[in-house]
């Protein structure tokens, strides 16, 4: 073994030097102790608790007791409080105009905790549930190993309470600085072209504490030089192009999460419930559960009257739902939102509560209240030019429970109503047709509104099924529609009886959406108590609920929001029957084309008000030919549990295919004049474009032929044999014979006309070779779906080429009409190019 050595150098030493070398390690030593003293008192910078929230301080208790000290903000924070979840909503209380997002909107939403670090300070860690299992089980290690929550703060302790059971932490520049949890996202930053936060400009406003709520005011002020030249996805302040610099003002709201969460009731996709979920482990598990559970208020019968409650009568809940009004409405509407709140309570009636639901004016002397507090929830007035309304709402992620809602009201949302109605309903209400309505008919527009955002902010999702359960002619039947009403659902996008004629004289009662059938059930469903011991007996319960309430009454089925290939669930559309409907709906649409000059005329007016109702009309016709065209091709989707007979999936029954196909060729393909009317066109439609009309047929005729809607029409057949189906080469005969009637009339073809049939022969070119498609849409779609060349789709498409060539021919000679006969001649040598390209 090697030994290493170290050479030293010997330094000698003078008597003088060595004096000075003992009175140097003196000092070294003195200051050596002092340097630890420094580092001690730094390290632990704790101080008394008198020290640090003096005779100065202002101080207001709540969930955080909150001390104010000269210009310092402090949280107390109970030690009974550290690692319990927490929610942190932050809200615009002002902000610059001009992005489209207004005061009183969420901007930001994360659950949190608060923990004791190692080194004297507290961590605020951001929780995501991801995963979760109960801490008896070994399995627990595992799931709290890779779920590990980001510390996103950390704040040294400065003192510790009076009674040692809590601590004390400055968070003055934590509210004050750009932090992600409480201020603006990384993406918001992005889309609205802000920058560095200005801390010059950037300051706490107040803080505010309440029972189960602490409440922080800032003012955020941050440089954005927006360029010149639009950037995609960015929509800068205008502001900043004046100033170089935005200013908001926020408002954080930390709410304390229930220390027991509530039950769950698990989702079901018989019940439209919003829901959210998580995965749960457990040593017996042979199967990773992922618990998917239903959004819901903690609704509870008071002490004194659970017994009542149990036995079926109606009780009080604990702690009702309310809703306040914002200061900001316009007085003459303020009764129409609150009867739409109050609308619901019917349907808790049916869970057992009266009294659950209440809506009230803001107490506008009342100063200890504020807007943005999270203990209230409000119906937010927005100054905005958006047509719209939206129903959100905060919730506990352990157990779904919702803790507060902040609807959005746009101001413009009227101008929404107004076109619907008019469109829709001034056939058969005299009151529908003008520019301005009466405010008694605004008002219950508004209220039907109201109604259906509520519906949003107690859990329901929007219901797209649920008018179709209604036979066409119930909705022309005075007394059935006033009784029972036109949908199911005021969640469905059913809007207002445009099937019900003047001669019918239905009233307002078989006019407007209402809470229905559907919604009181759905609010029984998933507001009623099962009394099971666990979530999966409850399961089984409600289970039963759902199958025998069906059995009862088929309105009660909920159409998902969200398939693209069931007609039955569909936006805007009507009864059971969507040619029916639609039909009646285009007799309505012709009464009013006849008038729309009268009804719109308004002083000074320069036709801006023609056009705008004249586009809504097309709207709403365009709506009628999409609601047929979806039953061509069409399945139906039917979730049921094991308890209940019949298939999940099934074809759209063969007869409605083929009767929304005639009826495309009457109402669509065969050139609607009535729409194209001189009169009316020739004050606002400059002719340099293809109009409405003509895109209608072109889009609708595309999509009827796309490769993947007659590709799935191929499968249904092969799935369910050709004799329950609408087969490929019927669909494509029927819509041949209707697009080309003038081949066997001889009669002229209008240019609608001979737009559509050029269109239809590019279809069927594109499907006999995709690879040749010019249109992107169709490349993407061959190349994300199948091979359409080595399907049948394919050679029915070169079927009727060769077939529409040779009755072209013959029809030729008999075409008187030059323009006709040039069109014809141009068609039969691009599919003689298509069928053989190589010449």
């Amino acid at each position: 073994m090697k030994k290493i050595w170290i050479v030293v150098p010997l330094l000698l030493l003078t008597p003088l030097a060595m004096g000075k070398h003992k009175k140097n390690k003196k000092d070294q030593a003195a200051a050596a102790a002092a340097k630890s003293a420094d580092s001690a008192a730094a390290k632990s910078s704790i101080k008394p608790y008198s020290k640090v929230i003096t005779s100065k301080a202002v101080s207001q208790k709540g969930l955080f007791t909150v001390h104010k000290v000269e210009d310092k903000w402090y949280f107390e924070i109970a030690d009974s409080l550290l690692n319990r979840e927490m929610i942190v909503t932050t809200r615009y209380s002002k902000i610059a105009g001009g992005v489209g997002v207004y005061a009183g909107e969420l901007e930001n939403q994360q659950t949190i905790e608060w923990e004791k670090g190692p080194n004297k300070n507290v961590f605020m860690r951001v929780v995501t549930t991801i995963s979760v299992a109960d801490s008896s089980n070994e399995i627990y290690k595992a799931v709290t190993n890779s779920n590990l929550n980001p510390i996103v703060a950390a704040f040294d302790i400065k003192a510790f309470g009076k009674d040692s059971n809590s601590l004390v932490i400055d968070v003055t520049d934590f509210f004050k600085g750009d932090n992600q949890p409480v201020g603006l996202s990384a993406g918001t930053k992005r889309r609205f072209g802000l920058s560095s936060q200005l801390s010059d400009r950037s300051y706490i406003d107040a803080i505010h504490s309440y029972p189960i709520n602490t409440e922080v005011k800032t003012v955020r002020t941050f440089s954005s030089s927006p360029s010149t030249t639009p950037v995609p996805g960015v929509k800068a302040f205008p502001a900043a192009y004046a100033t170089g610099v935005v200013t908001l003002e926020m408002n954080n709201s930390f709410i304390l999460l229930p220390k027991q969460p509530m039950a769950k009731r698990l989702f079901d996709p018989r019940v439209g419930f919003f829901a959210d979920d998580y995965t749960v482990f457990n040593d017996q598990q042979q199967k990773v559960d992922n618990q998917i559970f239903i959004v819901r208020w903690r609704l509870e019968p008071k002490d004194e009257d659970i017994a009542k409650w149990k036995r079926g009568e109606l009780v009080e809940p604990k702690k009702p739902i309310v809703y306040y009004i914002d200061p900001a409405t316009p007085k003459q509407w303020r009764p129409y939102l609150i009867q739409g709140v109050n609308d619901w309570q019917v349907a808790f009636e049916k869970a057992g509560f009266k009294n659950a639901i209440v809506a009230k004016e803001w107490p506008e002397k009342d100063s200890t209240m504020n807007l943005e507090d999270a203990r209230y929830s409000v119906i937010r007035y927005l100054a905005s030019d958006i047509e719209n309304a939206y129903g959100p709402n905060i919730h506990d992620p352990r157990s779904g429970e919702i803790l507060e809602s902040h609807i959005g009201w746009y101001h413009n949302v009227m101008k929404l109503v107004h076109d619907w109605y008019m469109i829709q309903a001034s056939a058969v209400d005299v009151r529908a047709r003008a520019m301005k309505f009466p405010d008694s008919l605004m008002g219950q527009l508004i209220r039907f509104v109201s109604s259906h955002e509520v519906g949003h902010t107690l859990g329901l999702r929007h219901n797209m099924g649920s008018s179709s359960r209604t036979p066409v002619e119930n909705l022309r039947n005075k007394a059935w529609v006033e009784a029972n009403g036109h949908t199911a659902s005021i969640m469905d996008y059913a809007r207002f009886n445009y099937v019900a004629q003047p001669e019918d004289n239905i009233t307002d009662k078989g006019m407007f959406p209402r809470v229905g059938d559907y919604d009181k059930w759905a609010i029984k469903w998933g507001y009623s108590a099962s009394f099971a011991a666990n979530e999966k007996d409850d399961k089984k319960i409600v289970n039963k609920w759902i199958i025998d309430s069906l059995k009862a009454n088929p309105r009660l089925w909920f159409g998902t929001e969200t398939n693209p290939f069931d007609p039955r669930s569909q936006t805007e559309d009507l009864g059971d029957n969507a040619m029916r409907a639609s039909e009646y709906g285009i007799k309505n649409l012709k009464r009013i084309m006849l008038h729309l000059n009268e009804w719109t005329k308004e002083e000074a007016d320069r036709y801006d008000n023609l056009e705008d109702m004249y586009s809504s009309l097309t709207d709403q016709y365009r709506r009628y030919m999409y609601h047929v065209l979806k039953n061509v091709g069409g399945i139906y989707e039917t979730p049921k549990s094991v308890e209940q007979t019949g298939d999940v999936y099934e074809p759209t029954p063969k007869a409605m295919q083929k009767d929304a196909v005639a009826f495309l060729n009457k109402q669509l393909f065969e050139t609607p004049t009535w729409l194209v009317d001189k009169n009316v066109l020739n004050k606002f439609s400059n002719p340099v474009t293809l109009d409405a009309v003509g895109n209608t047929q072109i889009s609708v005729l595309n999509s009827l032929m796309s490769a993947a809607r007659l590709y799935r029409i191929t499968i249904c057949s092969t799935r369910f044999g050709t004799a329950n189906t609408y087969n490929l080469d019927e669909v494509t005969d029927d819509l041949r014979k209707g697009i080309w009637a003038e081949l066997m009339s001889h009669k002229p073809i209008d240019g609608y006309r001979r737009n559509l049939q050029k269109a239809y022969i590019d279809n069927l070119i594109n499907l006999m070779n995709p690879a040749q498609s010019s249109d992107l849409a169709s490349i993407m779609a061959a190349l994300s779906g199948p091979n359409i060349k080595n399907t049948d789709v394919s050679s029915v498409a070169r079927a009727q080429l060769v077939s529409l060539r040779t009755q072209m021919l013959t029809a030729i000679p008999a075409t008187s009409d030059k323009m006709s006969k040039y069109h014809l001649q141009d068609l039969t040598e691009r599919i003689k190019l298509a069928l053989n390209p190589k010449g």
